[in-house]
């Protein structure tokens, strides 16, 4: 029995998806062949079947796994701790200096080696 309705469901699901695709389908070849309207009209209409096509695809077992993975993540993104704007400041000042510093020591080294190999080749 847990067979068939499985079965069913995910038939369900390739319809659903199919209704999505061809939902965006839709709105992205619709845009193109009323390009004399009005954007403002064109946008609203590519907005909305965006909207319905994202509507069936959060109905599938992916899409059901797709927002309760995005509930998570903005759950964790919450808990960060983000660095005030002098720390960011100071972290950006440090990394700029480092970088310098080591172009400095990498364009030295350069240098030497070209100065040992115009040496060895005799140019």
């Amino acid at each position: 029995m847990t067979t068939n309705t499985e079965n069913q469901g995910n038939a369900l699901d390739l319809v659903k998806w199919g209704i999505a695709v061809i939902l965006i389908a839709a709105a992205v070849i619709g845009n193109q062949m009323y390009s004399e309207a009005s954007v403002l009209v064109r946008a609203i209409a590519v907005v909305v079947a965006f909207a319905i096509a994202g509507a069936f695809a959060l109905k599938t077992a992916k899409g059901k796994q797709a927002l309760e993975f995005a509930q998570e993540a903005h759950i964790e993104v919450r808990k960060v701790v983000w660095p005030t704007r002098q720390e960011a400041l100071n972290t950006t000042f440090i990394v700029l200096i480092a970088t310098g510093i080591l172009a400095v020591i990498l364009w030295l080294l350069d240098m030497g080696l070209m100065k040992i190999v115009n040496f060895i080749t005799g140019v």
